[in-house]
């Protein structure tokens, strides 16, 4: 059975991988079947060969879970569609301080709403 999956390549602590079709008894380093492309998830730096790779896929080659989603974030020329979260984690204070201004604001927007409805309820019966 064939494989697409990652042969790891660089340096200690430094990865960078090749994406390959591969027999699957055989060694993560063996020789592949054909090289499809590489990728450094440091840098999130990715080429890759999607026609080649979807065609393996439709002649039943199975690919890792890594190198499934690799292809379905792939564009068509290749390159990885990284998105950066735009989510910053919080210390445990801060998350605390921001819950509490949250929660002032909240208030303060309640008191002004209902300040207003006393204001408009004093104007109608004078209109009367």
């Amino acid at each position: 059975m064939l494989k697409i999956r990652l042969k790891r390549l660089g340096a200690k602590k430094n990865p960078s991988y090749r994406i390959i079709v591969i027999n699957s008894t055989t060694k993560r380093e063996g020789r592949p079947v054909q090289e499809l492309g590489h990728y450094n998830p440091k840098t999130k730096v990715m080429k890759l060969d999607k026609a080649s790779a979807l065609d393996w896929v439709k002649k039943g080659a199975q690919p890792t879970e890594t190198v499934a989603y690799l292809i379905k974030n792939c564009n068509d020329d290749g390159t990885l569609n990284y998105k950066k979260k735009e989510t910053v984690k919080l210390s445990k204070k801060a998350q605390a301080k921001a819950q509490a201004e949250a929660e002032a604001k909240a208030k303060a927007e309640e008191e002004a709403k209902a300040a207003a409805e006393v204001a408009k309820a004093e104007e109608a019966p004078a209109e009367a």
